[in-house]
């Protein structure tokens, strides 16, 4: 009130009415900016359009951009492909020898194999092991002139444990069980949900790419700390406290918790919101590097209960669409390819 410049850009119809008689046709307002309406404050619209950038910078942000543990994961699955196409000969030439039993299982005419894992439901197990894999290629094939190493990330300044750390720790790096493991006990524990495992992943891809830095064996367990202490505060509708932790990790500290958990969202510039498409894009991304690395998800043949499931789903979403499908559908047609069928009456002579 009393100030000079309103947010207001158009006059109210109040006024209109008192200034014109009759009513006018209506006229398009030409568009002020905002220096003339005297609103100077920033735009959602202006800030930074993802669209703009190029997507291979940011994956976790944009659908369409290539998530980097699968464009990791390339060089060493198709190095794998050439040693099981050699030793696929080795395998058939003793087989005929020694038959063993048959380890992949197919679906027939009889018997359809599914397994339990979809987007919005996905298997614990296989997804910790999957997302354990993602961050092994994500050390394994990190670039060879090393970036930095944030010292908040950095375990020999931030020990987990009381154990000290060997000198030279950040030259070997950790194998798959390791990683797993480590996932493994936090997920356990804290009895979280294998959706927060993926958005795990995607904080830690997210994290890499803002921050500029790699994950190596001197900063992987902190980072894998930070991203799953941030991804089950955002998903999980009861999360974990901060000392919870410390009752997993007997030798961390709050206030180390606290300071991991700032320092993280600042450098994710607070930006800890993952769109469905995203998430939808790293499950299925996860699925194709866990089949390329031929860990696949138990298969278990469908029963009638499931199939039962299944067709009581298909009728829910038939049914919801169905009104869709009419309003599609075009209300007119055409009088010159409208043709009717008359009925004549058959002679027969």
């Amino acid at each position: 009130m009393g100030n000079t410049t309103s947010c207001c850009v158009s006059s109210s119809p109040k006024h209109r009415r008192n200034n014109h008689s009759r009513l006018e046709p209506y006229r398009p307002e030409p568009e002020l900016s905002r220096e003339d309406t005297g609103c100077n404050l920033q735009h959602i619209s202006d800030r930074e359009n993802l669209d703009d950038l190029p997507m291979e910078y940011n994956p976790s942000d944009h659908p369409r951009a290539s998530t980097i543990f699968l464009s990791k994961s390339q060089t060493d699955v198709r190095e794998k492909r050439k040693s099981l196409y050699i030793n696929h000969f080795t395998h058939i030439s003793e087989s005929k020898h020694h038959p063993g039993p048959v380890r992949r299982k197919y679906s027939s005419c009889s018997t359809i194999f599914l397994d339990d894992s979809t987007v919005s439901q996905p298997n614990l197990k296989y997804t910790i092991k999957c997302v354990s894999l993602a961050i092994y290629y994500h050390i394994k094939n990190r670039e060879v002139d090393g970036r930095m190493v944030l010292d908040i990330f950095d375990e020999k300044l931030h020990p987990l444990t009381k154990s000290e750390v060997p000198q030279d720790y950040e030259k070997h790096d950790p194998e798959q069980k390791q990683i797993y493991r480590f996932v493994r006990t936090l997920f356990s524990a804290a009895q979280l949900t294998a959706e927060c495992a993926i958005v795990t992943l995607v904080y830690l891809e997210r994290l890499l790419t803002y921050a500029e830095i790699d994950i190596c064996p001197a900063n992987w367990k902190r980072i894998v700390l930070g991203a799953i202490l941030l991804a089950s505060k955002v998903w999980d509708d009861q999360a974990v406290w901060n000392v919870d932790y410390c009752q997993i990790l007997k030798d961390i500290t709050v206030e180390d918790m606290n300071e991991l958990e700032r320092q993280f969202l600042e450098l994710l510039q607070f930006n800890i919101n993952v769109p469905s498409s995203v998430y939808a894009k790293y499950y299925f991304d996860l699925r194709s590097m866990a089949e390329a690395n031929n860990l696949s998800f138990p298969l278990e043949p469908l029963s009638r209960d499931k199939a039962q499931k299944l067709e009581a789903l298909s009728r829910l979403c038939d049914d919801k669409y169905k009104d869709l499908r009419k309003q599609a559908k075009k209300r007119s047609v055409s009088a010159d390819n409208l043709t009717v069928v008359r009925w004549c009456p058959a002679i027969i002579s």
